[in-house]
């Protein structure tokens, strides 16, 4: 056995207990530091395939911004880890279905691998002297162009939405216009009222005992 394999599954072996740890930690802030382990040991793995591109994306991608949003989320709300356990039951049925489903499809895909049925992964040309990421963007600019656009029109909807939701006005929302500040008067906005100076009962008190 060569050592890269050997690395291969000390990585792998540590991004399937990791991933399960994700699922069974209690505590939010720890399922989200195993979930940084994945991402790690996975960009691992991408490196010992040769897609530097990939692990250097999904190092600086998602542990570098996405996953340092989620600690952010998590350490800044307060969850209530008793009424997630009091509700756990309620959720087991629709967890068991999804669940079924992906060991299904992982059930079908693995059985196509095993029986030769899957078509063999397309290996760069001959002769071909760049690096890695040209080749891929190639690829995704030639034969996966239609679903690169759909993941962009899908990225570009949530974009729209997000400023959406946050741009709504409300009704109840104090606003300032700029124009009527610049255009007031000393005369509209101070006003001078002459009135009789009056005292009050303990100076009034004060100066007659004097």
């Amino acid at each position: 056995m060569e050592i890269t394999t050997i690395i291969f599954y000390c990585f792998a072996l540590v991004l399937v207990l990791s991933a399960l740890k994700v699922i069974t930690a209690k505590n939010p802030v720890h399922a989200a530091l195993f979930l940084v382990l994945s991402f790690f040991t996975a960009a691992a793995i991408w490196m010992l395939l040769k897609a530097e591109f990939l692990a250097i994306t999904l190092v600086l991608v998602y542990v570098g911004a996405v996953m340092v949003l989620f600690l952010f989320v998590v350490m800044m709300i307060d969850i209530d880890i008793e009424h997630l356990r009091r509700d756990f039951w309620t959720y087991v049925p629709m967890a068991a279905f999804v669940g079924v489903v992906i060991i299904l499809e992982m059930a079908v895909v693995l059985t196509k691998t095993f029986m030769g049925r899957v078509q063999p992964v397309q290996e760069l040309p001959k002769g071909f002297n760049g690096p890695n990421t040209q080749a891929l963007g190639k690829l995704i600019y030639t034969d996966y162009i239609y679903a690169f656009e759909v993941a962009g029109a899908v990225l570009l909807l949530a974009i729209v939405a997000a400023v959406a939701l946050t741009a709504r006005r409300r009704k109840d929302t104090k606003t300032q216009n700029p124009a009527e500040q610049i255009r007031v008067q000393r005369k509209d906005r101070v006003r001078l009222v002459s009135m009789p100076a009056e005292k009050s009962s303990g100076a009034a008190s004060a100066e007659s005992n004097s």
